[in-house]
């Protein structure tokens, strides 16, 4: 699938909450229940710009988004300014057509010019083995498991932490 990436823009919002959504509503990936509007994602962009932290998409030669990706602050206390947590969702159409792979490269190499030096992804452990396996594929090692952590769709759900260390 022919794509490339760029910084994700005010044109990109209504593609984001479509594809965020529909992970939202029919998945426990994502821990957020509430259906998440243009808007809603318009804030989570700005906040992640402002932030100055990149905020990417992929996109095909059409300019239809495929997929995003973002980091945002782990922690609001200074000390944690260099460590993110990293955030990769794709359309249901281009899983398995090695967008996610080049998205989250483009994504961790983002991060090593904007000066972040750990990269932790929070991944639920229900569902979400591709996600898994894409992350040790690039470098992430596990770090943790917080078992039953959330509640959503009449169940108990944990997620995985791996962790990935970039250089300057």
């Amino acid at each position: 699938m022919a794509h490339h990436f760029r910084d994700a823009i005010a044109a990109d919002d209504a593609a984001l909450a479509e594809i965020y959504g529909h992970y939202v509503s029919t998945t426990v990936v994502t821990f957020d229940i509430v259906e998440v509007t243009p808007e809603i994602m318009t804030a989570k962009r700005v906040a992640v710009e402002e932030s100055g932290l990149p905020f990417i998409v992929a996109v095909d030669d059409d300019e239809r988004v495929l997929g995003y990706a973002a980091m945002f602050p782990w922690r609001p206390k200074a000390a944690y300014k260099r460590t993110v947590e990293g955030s990769i969702y794709l359309s249901p159409a281009a899983t398995g057509q090695g967008v996610g792979g080049a998205l989250l490269n483009d994504l961790i190499e983002r991060g090593r010019q904007a000066g972040i030096r750990e990269i932790i992804a929070v991944i639920s452990d229900d569902g979400a083995d591709a996600s898994i396996h894409l992350h040790k594929k690039l470098g992430f090692e596990s770090i943790g498991h917080l078992k039953r952590v959330g509640f959503k769709f009449d169940r108990w759900v944990g997620t995985f932490l791996m962790q990935k260390s970039i250089d300057a």
